[in-house]
């Protein structure tokens, strides 16, 4: 009787089960919010899972669910909406969607200001915090690569810590600086590389005038605002952040073996090579100096705070160990931003920022004759060992047996004991004041200190010139204090369709730096005191010290009539204590108009177009960073003589250059028209941008005549314009609820050209030892442009590097030279995707640049067969006997490693910047940890590289960020590919 009892349960239990468990049939009507228009394509989905529907053209629906599900309906461009089918009879589910106008509501941070993305009518890119999350980066400069249209950034060296190449719509300028603005928080300067990336909350780039004027004699390359991460009220948290991987080099060089470059020696005379050393050494010094090298990052931060404190205060430790060694940053990073609401009308913002920073350097950019490492890895003889003994028995490093003087390259990897600390302040103290309905005050003092200490040491024993000195060592520490202090009065008002903003304001900003340097040589033997103390000679010492003020005064105002219409006007004086009181001020206007032409009635029945907005802006920037300090002035110098009894003091020198009291900055005007457009229920948004830019009063070191004792003058000597196109989609093209995929893709052309020069006819840059220059600055042409003779291939009867007779004399000289490259790429591009299923995000960036020429340098050292370097084995290929057809000359001639075409390549690329796939831990798994946020990833950075490129690297330029030698790889540190495993915590 028991069991029947039992199995009757059962059975009823069974049956209510399914009956809870029946399927119920949903159907219902989606509608838009605003006008009750039918809306097809919604996608409607059972949460957690992969069923469901969408609707039809009339908008309805119909799907099977069960009791407790949860249906979600979503659009690109609409905001979600979810609803629980908590009831058997709720067979009948209308939902009303509402367009999610966030991103037009989106605030950019403009200067001295905000304004939301719908208002402005200026050319302003702005990245998010989420494009930082989504890849380990190290410098700030990072953030920007491959995102922004008409931003170019570079890594013109692989070395860590080594300064990124920004460039805001070409370079403006020669020898004056090329890099943007950076404001932090408020605070101008013009160094990021000690900002800890995980900080930001956001970065925006004012890439037109009339965006940037407002920053002056400063923003002629544009301005890049970073703003950073600030608390929130009534929500802490704790989010931990954690990354380790590897890097290795990208390719390889391959060199002759010891047989092969021993033939070479014999063949070119150079110095025969023992059979002893060929059968007892084949060194792959390719292996000794590159290795693997590692990246490490954690990150600590806390946020929270109430309606009147809020915080956030962070600690970063950052580790990146170059692929040579001992070549390596390491930075700790702290910051705390403070927001204090003391009264309704009064507000105390504070922001701070403390980093203490470890390098150490290793020589690149340079032949294997100066100790350069990459050069030398592929130039050192084969036939020799890593060390060798003294008649002492003391260890020491080899030197070329066939070039006296010539260390290998470990002797400048290992020898030295050298490194740079550096300590910098960065920060703010903000005062706002709400003194009127509509009008506040706001004060702004901010600090930017920085630290710097550099030593060096090399013992009497290992290197070639340590052994000469008997010992050497070098010590240098600066100081550098920035300070600032800005007061603006801002208004803002709204009547009816109008709404007006109106910025008046004075800054100040004033830097104080200086410098003491000395060496010394002849340390005691077997001493362990590196310090100049132990030294029993002084070499040289000196000490600078400079200071420099900027006084400003701006205004602006902005217009805007019932969303369609805007009008933006600015205006700043700067005054520099770096010019002569004749040309001191300079004056800054813009102006800037937008018409939304979505929001016209003729645009009402064109239902597919969300926002269709037309902007042009004019207006005028400055530059002045390639000001010396006292270049109107000149200084004079002192040199040390024999003293005299009584002392009489040192020699007084002249300057070396002509001081020039007519000097100003250089000044830019820019035209902007641009166009955005957002579509398809703003699944696809596109801007577009055409600009020209023309800078006049270029600032050039103009030569002087050697009968005048002088070396030349700095002037304002010519122009140079750029223009160009930019193009910005964005599209999401696929969201279902379960899988979405969004594409972002910028592409820019840019044409620059020098359009006049005075004085100085042609300017030459970039020497390449014992062969001359290879950059040339001239009238009509861009800058980085190559100038060098024609190679016509080689002789087959005598095996010599033909060259092209342009003047027809019949002999190759100077005057055959000619434009042989241009480093400008025709485009620059970038395309992001990223891919959502479920838990797992995929995303990956493609950078890339076509059309861009470059001068490889390293091929003249490596294929020029002209002294005892090894070479590449390319020249297994060369020329050996008549009539032989081949592409590599004969070995032993100069004239056959002229700069010329031989070394120019096409530099296009493109490349896998990251990949990074993450899988998010669901919430509800983690609730019991009291976790929020459980995310792992694994990131590679630059994967694959598709270029004809023949060097290490494509991206590299061995003079950095130069605005006149571009493009140029002379052993230069190359970029490395990292594998990287990660972590995100958050409580």
């Amino acid at each position: 009787m028991k069991k029947r009892v039992t199995l009757l349960l059962a059975m009823l239990l069974s049956i209510w089960s399914m009956a809870q468990a029946q399927d119920i049939v949903v159907t219902g009507k989606v509608v838009a919010l605003d006008d009750n228009a039918p809306m097809p394509g919604i996608n409607v989905v059972i949460k957690g899972t992969t069923n469901g529907t969408s609707t039809n053209a009339e908008g309805k629906y119909s799907i099977t669910v069960t009791k407790g599900a949860t249906l979600q309906f979503s659009f690109i461009g609409y905001e979600t909406e979810e609803v629980v089918i908590s009831d058997e009879s709720q067979t009948t589910v209308d939902v009303k969607m509402n367009v999610n106008i966030s991103t037009l509501q989106d605030v950019v941070v403009v200067g001295y200001g905000s304004q939301q993305k719908r208002d402005l009518s200026t050319a302003v890119v702005s990245v998010s915090t989420k494009d930082i999350e989504e890849r380990p980066m190290i410098q700030a400069g990072q953030v920007l690569q491959g995102k922004a249209a008409g931003v170019q950034v570079t890594q013109p060296s692989g070395k860590p810590g080594s300064a990124l190449s920004i460039r805001v719509r070409g370079a403006t300028s020669m020898q004056a600086g090329n890099d943007p603005l950076y404001v932090v928080d408020g605070v101008p300067t013009t160094d990021i590389r000690d900002i800890n990336t995980n900080d930001i909350e956001s970065m925006q780039v004012l890439k037109d005038a009339a965006s940037a004027a407002i920053y002056g004699a400063r923003a002629a390359n544009g301005v890049v605002i970073i703003t950073t991460k600030r608390g929130t009220a009534n929500q802490s948290s704790i989010d931990f952040g954690a990354y380790w991987g590897t890097s290795k080099i990208i390719k390889t060089i391959d060199v002759l073996n010891s047989r092969q470059y021993a033939d070479l020696q014999n063949e070119m005379n150079a110095g025969s090579v023992p059979a002893s050393l060929v059968d007892k050494y084949d060194t792959d010094w390719g292996k000794k100096v590159f290795r693997n090298g590692s990246i490490r990052n954690y990150q600590l931060s806390f946020r929270g705070g109430n309606e009147k404190t809020k915080y956030y205060v962070s600690g970063s430790s950052t580790q990146d160990i170059g692929i040579i060694k001992p070549a390596q940053y390491e930075r700790y990073a702290l910051r705390m931003n403070l927001d204090n609401q003391v009264k309704d009308w009064f507000k105390v913002t504070t922001n701070l920022t403390y980093s203490n920073v470890h390098s150490k350097n290793v020589k690149d950019n340079s032949n294997a004759g100066r100790n350069a490492v990459v050069l030398g890895a592929l130039g050192a003889p084969p036939t020799m060992d890593v060390y060798e003994y003294d008649a002492l028995g003391r260890r020491r490093f080899t030197s070329n047996p066939l070039k006296a003087g010539w260390d290998n390259p470990m002797a400048a990897i290992d020898g030295p004991s050298q490194g740079s600390v550096d300590n910098r302040l960065l920060g703010n103290v903000v005062a706002d004041l709400k003194l009127y309905d509509g009008l506040s005050f706001k004060s702004n003092m901010g600090l930017d200190f920085f630290n710097h200490k550099y030593d060096y040491y090399v013992d009497y024993i290992q290197t070639t010139g340590g052994r000469t000195d008997h010992g050497y060592a070098e010590a240098e520490k600066s100081n550098s204090m920035t300070t600032l202090w800005e007061n603006t009065l801002n208004y803002e008002k709204s009547f009816g369709k109008h709404t007006v903003n109106g910025l008046a304001g004075i800054t100040r900003q004033e830097n104080k730096w200086n410098q003491s340097w000395i060496s010394a040589k002849d340390f005691p033997a077997d001493s362990t005191v590196h310090t100049i103390n132990a030294a029993n000679v002084i070499n040289d010492a000196s000490t600078s010290e400079s200071r420099w003020l900027l006084q400003s005064y701006i205004a602006r105002a902005n217009y805007n009539f019932d969303g369609k219409y805007y009008l933006n006007v600015n205006f700043r004086a700067d005054g520099s204590s770096k010019l002569a009181k004749d040309h001191r001020w300079g004056y800054f206007p813009s102006a800037s108009a937008a018409w939304r032409l979505s929001s016209e009635k003729f645009m009402e029945s064109v239902t597919a177009v969300n926002d269709l907005k037309l902007r042009a802006s004019w207006g005028q920037n400055g530059n002045q960073e390639g000001l010396g300090t006292y270049a109107s002035y000149g200084l004079n110098g002192y040199s040390r003589i024999t003293p005299t009894n009584p002392p009489s003091g040192p020699a007084i020198n002249p300057p070396g250059y002509a001081p020039n009291a007519d000097l100003k900055w250089e000044t830019t005007t820019q035209t902007n028209i641009g166009l955005d457009l957002s579509v398809l229920n703003s699944r696809v948004t596109l801007s577009v941008d055409a600009y020209i830019k023309k800078t006049k009063d270029l600032l050039a070191n103009v030569p002087l005549p050697s009968t005048t004792g002088l070396s030349y003058m700095p002037m304002n000597a010519g122009s140079i314009e750029n223009k160009g196109l930019e193009f910005l989609i964005s599209s999401h093209n696929i969201d279902n609820g379960v899988f979405t995929w969004k594409t972002d893709f910028n592409i820019s052309f840019n044409r620059n050209k020098v359009t006049k020069l005075d004085l100085v006819p042609v300017y030459r840059d970039a020497e390449i030892e014992n062969k001359g220059t290879v950059a040339i600055v001239k009238e009509g042409l861009p800058l980085g442009s190559f100038y060098g003779y024609v190679a016509e291939g080689v002789n087959p009867e005598t095996g010599a590097m033909m060259y092209k007779d342009l003047d027809g004399n019949g002999e190759i000289n100077d005057a055959d030279r000619t434009v042989i490259g241009n480093a400008q790429p025709k485009f620059t591009y970038g395309i992001n995707n990223e891919l959502k299923y479920k838990n797992f995000t995929l995303s990956f960036l493609w950078q890339g640049s076509y059309g861009n020429d470059i001068f490889n340098a390293s091929r003249i050292e490596t294929e020029g067969m002209f002294d005892s370097k090894n070479q590449s084995t390319e020249v297994l290929r060369r020329w050996t006997t008549p009539g032989q057809i081949t592409d590599i000359p004969k070995a032993g001639d100069q004239n056959n490693s002229r700069i010329s075409t031989r070394f120019v390549e096409d530099g296009s690329f493109f490349r896998l910047k990251n990949l990074t796939l993450n899988y998010t831990f669901d919430k509800a798994l983690l609730a019991k940890a009291r976790m929020t946020r459980l995310s792992v990833y694994g990131t590679v950075q630059n994967l694959i590289t598709f270029t004809k490129y023949n060097g290490f690297d494509p991206e590299v330029n061995a003079w950095g960020g130069s605005g006149t030698a571009l493009g140029i790889d002379y052993g230069t540190y190359p970029q490395a590919k990292s594998f990287i495993l990660g972590v995100n915590v958050s409580f």
